[in-house]
């Protein structure tokens, strides 16, 4: 006889929201107190966990590519500066410029875009060359 099951189905929205900070299934074990092996079981033994799993980290997963976008492309925001000013505080709004990030242009490019950004495209005249190296030695003692 098997031992009953710790799941309960209010697990699944813990586990959600876990996910959605940027939880690992490990984290989400811990928070659980069950053994990483028991949270792969309830994984696929529970629908309804899986796929908070699932939604939890694709939420997560959504906001690292925006941000990896917004990086690639640059971006603007409000923000303030705060001087003293002859003993007074003075609070200066300004926008805040980011910079568009070449590095992460071309890592979202290449993710993206694969065929076209890739390191070492190779396009149909490339795949038909011959890439056999023929080497002629001249025997110097000959000449």
């Amino acid at each position: 006889m098997a031992r009953p099951t710790k799941y309960k189905p209010e697990y699944a929205s813990i586990a959600k929201k876990i996910c959605e900070l940027g939880g690992t299934d490990v984290e989400v074990a811990e928070a659980l107190e069950i053994h990483a092996a028991t949270l792969y079981r309830w994984r696929n033994e529970h629908k309804a966990f899986c796929e908070a799993l699932k939604a939890g980290k694709n939420k997560a997963d959504d906001r690292v590519e925006m941000s990896l976008y917004r990086k690639a492309v640059g971006y603007t925001f409000d923000s303030v500066k705060i001087f003293q000013f002859q003993g007074e505080e003075l609070i200066v709004p300004y926008k805040e410029i980011v910079h568009p990030d070449t590095t992460a242009a071309i890592f979202w490019l290449k993710n993206r875009r694969k065929d076209e950004w890739r390191a070492n495209p190779e396009s149909e005249t490339d795949s038909n060359k011959d890439t056999s190296i023929n080497i002629n030695f001249v025997d110097a003692k000959k000449s």
